[in-house]
């Protein structure tokens, strides 16, 4: 069974016959630019809840773990994202504050990575975060916490069907601005 699963697993494509051209050198120098630019270019190609992203935490024995988010919004405190504290990632963040998102538009064949230390943003905007949920009945939800990781590494990947993947990072190899 399990030769058959793999040969399965082989047998699907990799990505979509038609990606979009990526050349770094004409990125604009702001990775936040580049973002907002990517997730355009993710919902005009029909990709659904290109918001969404892998959050990747660690608790304090070191194991790791994932889990599908929404991000809430980029500003200067960082790309957002909010969690009850009590929650498994809640306990995490407060045990290891850093973490990683990943969005992942499989039609474009490209791929966001952003990872840093998490910082929890106030209370106020916490509250207004809960309020504003899609089914927000107006009570609150002291439990609620908006977090941000301010981004030590962001990479925007763009798949090549000749495996010539391009990669174009700001970080430890590059610089991010601000």
């Amino acid at each position: 069974m399990s030769d058959s699963f793999r040969r399965q697993l082989r047998a699907l494509p990799d990505f979509p016959d038609m990606m979009p051209g990526f050349d770094p050198a004409t990125a604009p120098a702001d990775p936040t630019e580049l973002f907002h630019q990517w997730l355009d270019e993710a919902l005009a190609a029909g990709e659904r809840q290109p918001h969404a992203c892998s959050l990747a935490t660690v608790d304090g024995s070191g194991q790791p773990s994932s889990r599908m988010l929404i991000l809430k919004n980029i500003d200067d405190d960082g790309w957002q994202f909010a969690t009850a504290r009590t929650s498994r990632k809640g306990r995490e963040l407060s045990a290891n504050p850093r973490a990683a998102l990943n969005f992942y538009w499989p039609s474009l064949g490209r791929q966001v990575r952003v990872a840093g230390p998490v910082v929890e943003l106030s209370v106020e905007a916490s509250a207004r975060d809960w309020a504003e949920r899609p089914r927000a009945d107006g009570s609150g939800n002291p439990d609620w916490q908006l977090y941000a990781i301010q981004p030590a590494e962001i990479e925007f990947w763009q798949a090549s069907h000749d495996r010539s993947h391009i990669r174009h990072k700001f970080g430890p190899d590059g610089v991010l601005p601000g």
